[in-house]
């Protein structure tokens, strides 16, 4: 949650205030001195390569709806993030996988409803079939030199990496 959300305090109720708590300004109860302290949003990618192919899916979703980008979401509270990407994966993709390694981590929130933290995880193929769904409409395998429009600065900043 943003702290411009934050209106009152969970505890007691009371109105919050802007105070200087831990080095910023954060939203503060007068009352009972409880401290709103923002949590970052963490998401994951999956890298899946075939064939000298990478896996894109297309948004069906704003931001960026329409626009291609690796299969991934938003890890859940107490997820392992390495399951986050084989579960993203295969909701939006169709395809079991299974994390191979570790690509990248990623700092930078890029539009207001995004991630401020991206784990770029390389996947293995274990079974399925491409097919969309969850949060894409289509998923293909694209040679690297002949990408279609991408939706995040992120996607071509790992895309580059690895061509």
């Amino acid at each position: 949650m943003q702290a411009d959300l934050m209106i009152f305090c969970p505890r007691c109720g009371t109105k919050l205030i802007s105070a200087w708590r831990a080095g910023r300004e954060r939203p503060t109860c007068p009352e009972c001195d409880w401290v709103f302290f923002p949590d970052p949003k963490v998401a994951v990618v999956a890298l899946v390569q075939q064939n000298g192919k990478i896996l894109l899916a297309r948004r069906v979703n704003t931001p960026q709806q329409g626009l291609w980008t690796l299969p991934g979401g938003f890890v859940d509270a107490g997820e392992d993030p390495a399951r986050a990407a084989e579960r993203e994966c295969l909701e939006e993709t169709g395809l079991t996988v299974q994390v191979s390694g570790l690509l990248d981590v990623i700092a930078g929130q890029e539009h207001p409803r995004g991630a401020h933290i991206l784990i770029v995880y390389r996947v293995e193929i274990l079974s399925g079939q491409v097919y969309p769904g969850d949060d894409a409409d289509r998923a293909e395998f694209f040679d690297l030199h002949n990408l279609p429009p991408l939706a995040f600065r992120s996607t071509q900043q790992i895309l580059n990496r690895i061509s």
